[in-house]
């Protein structure tokens, strides 16, 4: 007899995990301030298993990821880099935790969050 035996059966992942993967590993990237809010032109449809949160929208579809991240990111940062970081570390995020395929990681950067001049009050 062979000691790996495979008990029939389905894994399921709730799309909160897949939600709750992408918000921490985004926060986690050097530059990213805080999410966004999904802009409110965006509908949501639970046929095609969609999902929104606070600066995330996430589809899946035959297995896939397809996901929409909304940010806010530091004013000292090279916009475009952060952004390619974002996807890369998102990607491999879902992909060594739960080993879906990405489709697509769009990463929208909605404002740029500037320091509070203390100083200007201080010359008054």
């Amino acid at each position: 007899m062979s000691d790996k035996s495979v008990t029939p059966g389905k894994t399921t992942i709730s799309i909160d995990v897949i939600l709750t993967i992408t918000r921490l590993t985004t926060l986690d990237v050097h530059g990213v301030n805080q999410m966004s809010q999904v802009p409110s032109r965006r509908f949501r449809t639970m046929l095609l298993h969609r999902q929104e949160e606070d600066g995330l929208h996430v589809e899946v579809v035959d297995d896939v990821v397809y996901t929409d991240i909304y940010v806010i990111l530091d004013s000292d940062v090279n916009i475009r880099e952060v952004g390619r970081n974002i996807q890369s570390a998102v990607s491999r995020a879902i992909t060594d935790m739960i080993g879906m395929q990405v489709g697509v990681i769009n990463v929208h950067v909605e404002d740029i969050a500037y320091p509070v001049a203390t100083e200007v009050a201080e010359t008054i």
